[in-house]
C-alpha cells in the first residue's frame, strides 16, 4: 500500500546506510538498452551522492523489466563505478546449481575486491510458464532449499564435498563476499540465521511490518566464518519530490491509506511518498521498529529523470541521519 507521511521528525536521529535496489525498469516506455543505460547512470549517481549500495534484481519474462540476470548487469556496473557496494536483491537460488552461484560471485568479488554482496532469494522471479522453462518443477526445487543453501555456505567456506572429494568454487578472492537473505516471511528469516547470512527484509513486496521475522532472525542467527553477529538490512519503496503533491503524482503505486499492523500499534506500508523529511520521517520509525540504520531504496517514477531527482532529494536533505 502507498501513503504520504506527514508528522513532526523524531529529535533522536539515528545514523542510515542508503542503498540503491534497482528492479532496472522499463519507464515511459523506454526499450531496454535505454533502462539499461540508465541502471549504469543511477549507480554512478548513487556512488556519487554518498550511497553505500547498488543492488538489482532478478526477473524473467516480466516486459516491463531490463534485468534477468543481476550477475552480468553487476559486472558491467563495477566497471562503471569505483567504490560503491554491489549486490543481487536477489540471485533466486532454488533455479541454479550452488556451484555455479558460487563461481560466478567469486569472479565479481575477484574483479571489484571487497565490493560484492551476494542476496539470495526464494520467489520464482517470472510467471509459472518462464518458471518452467528456467528450471522445471519450482515447487520441488523450492522443498531442496535448505540443501542448496548448505552446499552454497560450504563452496563459500572452501569446505564442499561432492561424493567424498573436495570441489572449490573458483577463483577465490582474497576479500570474500558477503551473504544475504531476501524475504517477507519468518521462514526466510530463519533460513538466513541457520547458515549465518545478513536477512533483509522486503518491506516493499509485504503488507506485514517485518517485527517477526527480524525478531525471529535475530534470535535464531548461527554465527557463520563471513558473519559472526545477524545484520539486518530492510527494503522500501519510496518516492521523494520537492512537494508532498508532486511525490503523489509521481509515484508509480497506487496511493491509498495505511492499515494497522495485527497488533494495533502502527501503520503499515509498502509504499512512502513525500518530501524528503516525510520520507526521512518513515525511514527512521521504520528503522527504529526493525531496529537498523541500513536501508534498501527501490523507485520507480513515471521517468528516468525524476527517479533520479527523488534518490538526490532523499540523500541531499539527509540531515545529520546517515553514515
Amino acid at each position: 500500500m502507498t501513503t504520504s507521511f506527514n508528522k513532526n521528525l523524531n529529535e533522536n536521529v539515528e545514523r542510515f546506510s542508503l542503498g540503491v535496489l534497482d528492479l532496472v525498469p522499463r519507464l515511459n516506455g523506454a526499450n531496454a538498452e535505454h533502462a539499461l543505460r540508465q541502471a549504469v547512470l543511477l549507480a554512478q549517481q548513487a556512488e556519487a551522492w554518498g550511497y553505500t549500495r547498488y543492488w538489482t534484481s532478478e526477473h524473467h519474462d516480466m516486459a516491463d523489466l531490463a534485468s534477468a540476470a543481476p550477475e552480468v548487469l553487476l559486472a558491467h556496473i563495477g566497471a562503471k563505478t569505483d567504490t560503491i557496494q554491489l549486490g543481487s536483491g536477489a540471485v533466486l537460488l532454488p533455479h541454479y546449481s550452488p556451484l555455479k552461484v558460487a563461481e560466478s560471485f567469486r569472479l565479481l568479488a575477484s574483479l571489484y575486491p571487497g565490493r560484492m554482496e551476494l542476496g539470495l532469494g526464494r520467489a520464482p522471479g517470472g510467471g509459472p510458464h518462464a518458471t518452467m522453462a528456467l528450471s522445471g518443477n519450482y515447487l520441488q526445487h523450492v522443498s531442496n532449499l535448505p540443501a542448496k543453501l548448505a552446499a552454497l555456505t560450504e563452496l563459500l567456506e572452501d569446505r564442499y564435498v561432492y561424493e567424498d572429494v573436495p570441489v572449490t568454487a573458483r577463483p577465490i578472492p582474497e576479500i570474500p563476499l558477503s551473504l544475504w537473505m531476501l524475504g517477507t516471511n519468518v521462514k526466510s528469516a530463519v533460513y538466513a540465521a541457520q547458515f549465518g547470512m545478513g536477512y533483509v527484509f522486503g518491506q516493499f513486496m509485504s503488507d506485514s511490518d517485518g517485527v517477526e521475522a527480524v525478531n525471529r532472525y535475530r534470535e535464531a542467527f548461527v554465527p557463520s566464518v563471513h558473519m559472526k553477529q545477524p545484520q539486518v538490512m530492510v527494503a522500501v519503496s519510496a518516492m521523494c519530490a520537492a512537494s508532498e503533491s508532486d511525490a503523489l503524482s509521481w509515484s508509480c503505486e497506487k496511493v491509498s491509506e495505511p492499515e494497522l499492523n495485527p497488533a494495533g500499534d502502527h501503520k503499515v506500508m509498502r509504499h512512502v511518498a513525500g518530501t524528503p523529511e516525510q520520507v526521512w520521517q518513515y525511514i527512521r520509525q521504520l528503522g527504529q521498529r526493525l531496529n537498523t540504520n541500513q536501508i534498501l531504496v527501490v523507485t520507480d517514477g513515471p521517468d528516468y529523470e525524476r527517479r533520479l531527482e527523488s534518490y538526490r532529494l532523499l540523500v541531499e536533505n539527509r540531515g545529520d541521519g546517515f553514515i
